[in-house]
This record gives structure tokens, C-alpha cells and sequence, in this order.
């Protein structure tokens, strides 16, 4: 009977032992590089249809010439001619617009594999991050350290990426926030904590602090004051303790996701602003936020934001999931392909869990649905006011995809009531304006960059044909219809590997930062 147990605990420990040095070796096997396709100095677009972000025209039968990925000349067919060296695209029935830009992403250490490949297959050239980091690299969210080279490297036409256009803090969230082990001045819990938080991301090139849903108001009013005498300014969230209105006038420079209106226009508002468990006051006053939500109030902030130019990126698709979350053909998405197993396991399987139960409730049947619809509606109530609305999708939050949902975002736009006029400016020309990057992006025009998506179809007569990609311009590399679906298949592939796997789950528990927040 010894020797059986013995035999047993020897065998059962080499098991053991052999898939532990399994899962080590893939956490250590080195990544495949996607190279990146070859540059051209001089890029000749023949005989296409040039959308007018700006004003709407469409500029018929046109050459492009475009050099060092400047557009040199736009002219009409036959007066430009392409250098002996010129790579010539066929632009023939095609359309060229502007290449998109997603203003709510959120990158990790793993995006080279994941998210890259997927935002420059869907025309997806610029994306501003709202995550980031304290003062040490941290094992799954990127920093602005990590951007930036990801920007050179972009630029030095070593890797497949889109540009990073502005940088993010780690989000300030109160005390709670930050783990055991980092600088006390990151809790924000003195005065002086602010200025020694923003002299610390000054040095780190980050362009704004991003706020979220916990930070305290006071902490959170100085942080405003304090920023732009750095050359920063907050963005995110709509503190829970601080009214719209204070944060608008604050100079809050973007608000983020579709129920900033909602939170802020029923007749509880300043008892959901005071509450001790606001978490529990807000999920019990759901129903009033749409139910007696007052249109003169949010007509009034919304021409507060117009007049401080504060921008509202509603990330319509968060909502979206959270409305449709008990519906199959919603969930068998065919972008789940993109998507590693780690991910969908740890938490989007449960995110769809917890929202369906939520939405088959008798309490809480139709209020996500609602609370979607609401937002839409305010989408439009917004942009007729004037307020700069910006596209952005929250990729890493569950059923959002890289590059795939800023189409749907578009879309929902649409579906708002925004023109395909106006919800093509959402990803293009407003983005570049807000980061002060209008003179080289946002519009084609003489003396921009080339960063261009050629489609097969007008998106000014339908918006979901900007998901109609012929070709992706950016950098001077050209990615064809092959390369876009070489693109596509090297992040599907990664993502049905062990190893890449291994190297997710292994970030994941190793993050501090993820950590605090799976704990709130």
C-alpha cells in the first residue's frame, strides 16, 4: 500500500512539476515580431474620390501625391505626376478619407499582439490612451514611457502600430487606488501631494491627468486648477462627488461614456453626489435617471461645455453591452476570434453574466436597454448644442474591439441622429483639433500627413461603409487587402496560443495596478 502512494505522489508531483515548467517556458518563449511592410518615400494615388471632413464635398476624379508621408499636391486627374519610384495606387471608384482615430482605448503590454495589428487593419491610425501607470513599469498596463518609443518605433518604420496621440496618467481614484508600495503623493491625500503628483507626470510627457469616478472633490479641484501651470489638463470621468457643471468649469478638458447627462439631470442628482454608498443610491435610482430625466437642465450644461470647449466621447458601445448582454446573437460576435482565452475567462465571461442576470431581473429588465437608448438620444441633444462629440470604443472593456468597434461606434453616431457627415468628424477632424494636432492630421489636405484609409464605398452616403477598407496608408506604408488580412490573422492566431496565453495570465496577476482595481 506504501509503495502504491509513493508511486502515486511521485507521479502526481512530476505532473505537477512538468506543467509548471510548461507554463514557465511559454511565459519566456520569445513573441513573433509582425514586420512591418515597406516604406515609400513617394506615394502616388491615381484617379479617387476625396472626402471633405471639413465641409462635406466630395473632390471627384483626383490624384494624390504624397512624399516622406506628406501630401504634397491634391489636383485633378492628368496635371500631377508620379516620380520613377512612386508607389501607384489604383484609386479608381475608390474613396480616400482621413485615417480614423479612437479617443478611449486603453493599451497594455500585450497590444503589439492584440490591439495593433487589429486598429491599422480597420483604418484606425490614431488612438488617445486613458490608462497608464505610477512610477514603475507595471507588468500588464502600458505607460507613456512604452508609447512614446512605440510612437519612434512607428515613425522609424520598425513597428505596426497606430500613433499614440496623447499621453494618460494612471487614473486618480482616491487612496484606495494606489497599491502598497508606491509614492504616498499618488493617494492625493495633502495639498501638496497634487503638485508633487503633477511635477512627477510632467517629467513622464503625459498630456493629461485622467480622473475617475472616486477621486475627492477637493483633491479633484485643485488637481484642475494646478494642471495647466504644468501644460496638463484633466480628463476622464465625471467625478461622482463633483456636479458637471463644477467640473465643466473646472476646465475639464473631455468627459468620458454616455451617462454623464443621465447622472446629472433627474431630481436626486445632489443626493447621489452626497450619498454615503453612492454605488448603491446609483444603482437604485436608475429608472429615475431616464424616467424623469430634465431635458432644460442638460440643455443648459450642454451649452456650458460648448462655451469651455469641453469635449464628451460617450463610448456608446460600453453601453451597448451592457443592453444586449442577454441577447445570443449579440454575444457570438465573429471579432471573438481576436480575442485571447484569458481575457474571456477571467472577466468578460463574467461581465456577461452579470449583466444578463441583471437584464432577465424583474428590477432590472429594460433599464440597461433604456439607459442606451437615453444616451443616444443625448448623443444628438449634445452635438445640436454644439458640443465637440469625440468617437472612442473603451477597447479592453468587454465586447469592444480593437479597431472593429470604432465602425460601430461611427454607426451608433449615426443612429443618434448625427449626420455620416458629422459622425465621420467625431474620428477625424474634432479628435485633431482637441490635441492640438489639426495642422498635420484630422483632414486631407496639402501639407498634412498621409495617414489615409482608401474604401471601396462613400461613408457620406452610408457610415458603415467605412468598414469598407481597401487599403490603409500610414507612415508611407501601404497595407493592400492581403496585408490587412495578414494583419487580422496574426492577432487571431496569438490569440489561440498557450504561450500568449500564459504571458496574459501571468501579467495579470502580477499587476498591482489590476489587482486594486479587481478589488473594487
Amino acid at each position: 500500500m506504501k509503495n502504491k502512494i509513493f508511486i502515486f505522489l511521485k507521479v502526481f508531483s512530476g505532473i505537477i512539476l512538468f506543467l509548471l515548467l510548461t507554463i514557465v517556458l511559454a511565459i519566456l518563449w520569445p513573441m513573433p515580431k509582425l514586420k512591418s511592410p515597406t516604406k515609400h518615400k513617394s506615394v502616388f494615388i491615381k484617379s479617387t474620390n476625396v472626402v471633405d471632413v471639413k465641409s462635406g464635398n466630395l473632390l471627384r476624379n483626383r490624384d494624390i501625391l504624397i512624399k516622406d508621408n506628406v501630401i504634397i499636391a491634391i489636383d485633378t486627374i492628368g496635371v500631377l505626376k508620379a516620380d520613377a519610384s512612386s508607389l501607384i495606387i489604383d484609386g479608381t471608384n475608390k474613396y480616400v478619407i482621413p485615417g480614423l482615430w479612437d479617443m478611449h482605448t486603453h493599451s497594455n503590454q500585450h497590444s503589439e499582439w492584440l490591439y495593433h495589428p487589429l486598429f491599422i487593419a480597420n483604418g484606425v491610425t490614431g488612438i488617445r490612451d486613458m490608462s497608464g501607470q505610477l512610477n514603475k513599469r507595471d507588468s500588464y498596463f502600458a505607460g507613456s514611457k512604452e508609447r512614446l518609443i512605440w510612437n519612434d518605433e512607428l515613425n522609424d518604420n520598425k513597428r505596426v502600430s497606430p500613433r499614440y496621440v496623447l499621453q494618460s496618467s494612471f487614473q486618480m481614484d482616491g487612496a484606495f487606488s494606489v497599491p502598497n508600495g508606491f509614492p504616498e503623493f499618488f493617494k492625493l491625500q495633502k495639498s501638496e501631494d497634487v503638485d508633487s503628483l503633477l511635477r512627477f507626470y510632467k517629467n513622464e510627457k503625459v498630456d493629461f491627468i485622467k480622473v475617475y469616478n472616486q477621486i475627492p472633490p477637493e483633491t479633484y479641484k485643485r488637481l484642475a486648477m494646478q494642471a495647466p501651470k504644468y501644460g496638463m489638463y484633466v480628463a476622464g470621468h465625471k467625478p461622482m462627488f463633483v456636479s458637471l457643471r463644477d467640473a465643466i468649469t473646472l476646465g475639464q478638458g473631455s468627459f468620458e461614456h454616455g451617462r454623464i447627462f443621465l447622472y446629472e439631470c433627474f431630481p436626486k442628482a445632489d443626493s447621489l453626489r452626497q450619498s454615503d454608498n453612492w454605488k448603491e443610491f446609483l444603482s437604485k435610482s436608475k429608472q429615475s435617471m431616464v424616467r424623469d430625466f430634465n431635458p432644460e437642465l442638460a440643455v443648459n450644461l450642454m451649452l456650458q461645455m460648448k462655451e469651455r470647449n469641453s469635449h464628451w466621447c460617450p463610448t456608446l458601445q460600453t453601453l451597448k453591452f451592457e443592453a444586449f448582454a442577454h441577447e445570443q446573437k449579440f454575444l457570438q460576435n465573429p471579432n471573438l476570434k481576436y480575442i485571447n482565452y484569458i481575457s474571456r475567462k477571467l472577466w468578460w465571461d463574467g461581465d456577461v453574466q452579470n449583466n444578463k442576470k441583471k437584464n432577465l431581473s424583474k428590477e432590472g429588465k429594460n433599464i440597461s436597454m433604456a439607459f442606451y437608448n437615453a444616451a443616444k438620444e443625448q448623443v444628438k441633444m449634445a452635438s445640436d448644442m454644439g458640443v465637440p462629440i469625440m468617437a472612442g470604443t473603451d477597447v479592453g472593456d468587454s465586447y469592444v474591439f480593437a479597431g472593429f468597434s470604432l465602425h460601430d461606434e461611427l454607426e451608433d453616431l449615426t443612429k443618434s441622429g448625427l449626420s455620416n457627415l458629422e459622425a465621420l468628424q467625431t474620428a477625424t477632424i474634432v479628435p485633431a483639433k482637441f490635441s492640438g494636432a489639426d495642422k498635420d492630421y484630422g483632414s486631407i489636405e496639402n501639407g498634412k500627413m498621409a495617414d489615409l484609409v482608401i474604401l471601396d464605398k462613400n461613408p457620406l452616403v452610408d457610415i458603415t461603409n467605412s468598414k469598407t477598407i481597401y487599403g490603409v496608408i500610414i507612415n508611407g506604408i501601404y497595407y493592400d487587402s492581403n496585408k490587412i488580412d495578414e494583419l487580422k490573422n496574426f492577432t487571431a492566431s496569438l490569440s489561440l496560443s498557450f504561450h500568449l496565453n500564459a504571458k496574459v495570465f501571468y501579467s495579470l496577476i502580477s499587476s498591482p495596478l489590476m489587482r486594486v482595481q479587481l478589488a473594487d
